[in-house]
């Protein structure tokens, strides 16, 4: 008598060797060899010469907590599987219908603004008003940072792009103008801050100074600002988006660092007294043409002042 109870999901099957049977058994069954219960029915034989020789057969038999999962997939597995694999929604968009042909420039700007922040997910007040030539626009709501982007690189796209939809059917350009939490203001004020504090150190050192790239708009802040500096002047240099400010000194200045003097120039003594005389003035005074060659010296003093001292009476 079986062991395995009546009504159990199992299978019989026969090969020429126990694994191969098992395997045949579990691939039928589709379960695993952990959750199978395995009855030897028949010994494989090879009998004598291939004459009597006997296939394998086994009976395997799904346990009953294999049984029940089988029974409850269809009911809860299933439907779980598919709602995983099913793609997920589109999240629906509320969009002006890709109307902006409007006569109002201003119009057309805002349903772009809008349309285009409503694709990122961003609920964004958009107000916008024309000013002879220019639409102001600003922008109000929450995660304005990710509006702004670095250094206001997403700002400044979004302004790029609003122009180019507000203008392809205008007969007059249209400047547009995107600002969001006071930014423009506050970035102005910080490049011209900038500008200033490189302006004093390119006139000390006689040095010019290439800013990093900026867009046309902030390098315009650079340049106006700096325009009437007595002591610097302004250039661009590159090609966009690398386009760079270059400050340089207007007048610039030969500067030795070791000493401040030109080579050509005079160096006063370190204890040197007013003379009344201006011969004596002359002979306290030692220049950089003075005849001392180090290479030829070398054995008869140990360094530049034991040579001043030796000639100081000639």
């Amino acid at each position: 008598m079986s062991k395995f109870p009546k009504n159990a999901l199992s299978t019989e099957k026969k090969a020429k060797s126990i694994d191969e049977a098992v395997e045949l058994a579990l691939t039928e069954l589709g379960i695993e060899k952990e959750n199978a219960e395995i009855e030897i029915v028949q010994e494989p034989s090879k009998g004598f010469l291939g004459i009597g020789a006997k296939d394998a057969i086994v009976k395997v038999t799904a346990k009953k907590a294999e049984k029940k999962q089988k029974a409850d997939k269809p009911a809860k597995a299933v439907k779980a599987e598919k709602a995983e694999k099913a793609p997920a929604k589109p999240k629906k968009v509320k969009t002006s219908g890709g109307v902006y042909n409007s006569d109002s420039p201003a119009e057309n700007a805002k349903n772009f603004i809008k349309d285009v922040l409503n694709a990122m997910g961003l609920e964004v007040e958009v107000t916008a008003e024309l000013k002879e030539d220019i639409v102001e626009v600003n922008l109000e709501g929450d995660n304005m940072g990710v509006v702004i982007g670095k250094r206001g690189d997403t700002l400044d796209s979004l302004q790029y792009l609003t122009s180019l939809v507000v203008n392809q059917k205008s007969e007059d350009y249209i400047k547009i103008s995107i600002d969001t939490e006071n930014y423009r203001e506050k970035r102005e004020e910080v490049l011209c801050a900038l500008a200033n504090r490189l302006a004093a150190k390119v006139a000390r050192t006689g040095k010019k100074f290439a800013l990093e790239p900026m867009n046309p708009y902030e390098r315009r802040i650079i340049h106006s600002n700096l325009q009437d500096n007595e002591d610097v002047t302004t250039f661009s240099i590159g090609q966009e988006p690398y386009r760079k400010v270059v400050i340089a000194p207007k007048n610039p200045k030969p500067y030795n660092k070791r000493s401040g003097y030109k080579k050509s120039e005079t160096k006063p003594a370190a204890d040197s007294t007013v003379a009344d005389d201006a011969e004596e003035t002359a002979s306290s005074t030692v220049t950089y043409k003075a005849d001392f060659k180090p290479q030829q010296h070398k054995a008869e003093y140990k360094n530049f002042e034991e040579y001043l001292a030796a000639h100081s009476k000639d």
